[in-house]
């Protein structure tokens, strides 16, 4: 369902198994115990049952959905049975995105089915809509450039090293591209300059004087072109059989690095810290940004990996 050039395919294979199948590799994170921020224990889900299709009547997956959710925040939405209560899924439901990017997802017993199989959990976990939860994560770019202004390439594969901002996480100690989700009738477009601002830039803690030219700068980063990297499932440990992440991925990169020696990197919001890294095959990052980061690499033509197989049988594709 989702279109890629190049080693994108690789990417929708490995993130998203339709419910006619589960694909070897995928569909990992969201099988992981403990259930994060928990102790909680899915039920165990092998292979070659993740796949709705599968028959399996013996599955008895654990129910869990956490306090800070049922709680009633603004971001989540009420329990299934509440009478008041009556979502209209694989729509626009209101100002809430109830469509998945990746077409229509099944209704079981009221409850939005996970189109890339079993998780062992249901209920919504840490999520809080039923169905997709939609994220957008953008991928601030530049080249890595010695004190002469000159970019630099890697010794092995001869290709220019590109940098991207990334942020380690408050929640999981992880690195990760500094995304997050996207507000109730908010379009992806201002989501990804808002949390880039928020989670690389500490935005939210700036004085107006500061805040209007932080803007002005952003601006100029977030209007120009771009590369969508990804649209779609994203194999998240947080996803449950009825609640799932789905992300945008965007690429803006600054060509001259001229816009990005004007922000000052400074965590925000999610983020312990930030900083900008060299991107490469040695990246361990939260849920799929690897997957992401290496798309931008491939897009880019940049360094990616030092084994030059990989990325001529991999262009090959």
């Amino acid at each position: 369902r989702n279109t890629f050039s190049s080693c994108g395919f690789h990417l929708s294979s490995n993130i998203m198994s339709t419910s006619n199948g589960a694909k070897e590799n995928s569909h990992n994170k969201a099988r992981t115990s403990p259930y994060p921020g928990s102790k909680i224990q899915r039920s165990q889900v092998p292979n070659e049952k993740v796949g709705w299709f599968v028959e399996w009547q013996d599955y008895n997956p654990v129910e869990y959905t956490a306090v800070s959710v049922l709680a009633g925040p603004t971001w989540a939405d009420p329990q299934i049975s509440e009478s008041n209560f009556s979502p209209k899924f694989n729509e626009k439901d209101g100002h809430v995105e109830r469509k998945s990017q990746n077409g229509l997802y099944e209704i079981e017993n009221g409850r939005p089915r996970n189109p890339a199989g079993r998780t062992g959990l249901v209920g919504r976990g840490l999520l809080g809509r039923w169905g997709p939860n939609h994220a957008a994560d953008p991928i601030i770019t530049r080249w890595k450039r010695d004190s002469s202004g000159n970019k630099i390439t890697h010794p092995i594969s001869g290709k220019n090293i590109l940098q991207f901002v990334a942020i380690k996480r408050k929640d999981c100690g992880e690195w990760a591209i500094p995304g997050g989700m996207v507000d109730p009738g908010e379009k992806i477009s201002a989501a990804l300059k808002r949390e880039f601002g928020e989670e690389a830039l500490n935005s939210l803690q700036k004085s107006g004087a500061e805040k209007k030219e932080l803007e002005e700068q952003l601006h100029k980063l977030f209007s120009q072109e771009h590369l969508v990297i990804y649209k779609g499932y994203v194999d998240d440990p947080r996803n449950t059989d009825n609640a799932w992440m789905e992300t945008e991925a965007v690429n803006y990169h600054d060509e001259t690095g001229e816009v990005m020696d004007n922000l000052t990197l400074e965590a925000g919001d999610d983020a312990g810290k930030v900083k900008w890294v060299d991107i490469s095959d040695q990246l361990q990052l939260y849920a799929s940004h690897s997957q992401f980061i290496k798309l931008v690499a491939e897009k880019r033509d940049a360094h990616w990996s030092e084994d030059s197989e990989t990325e001529t049988e991999c262009r090959g594709l």
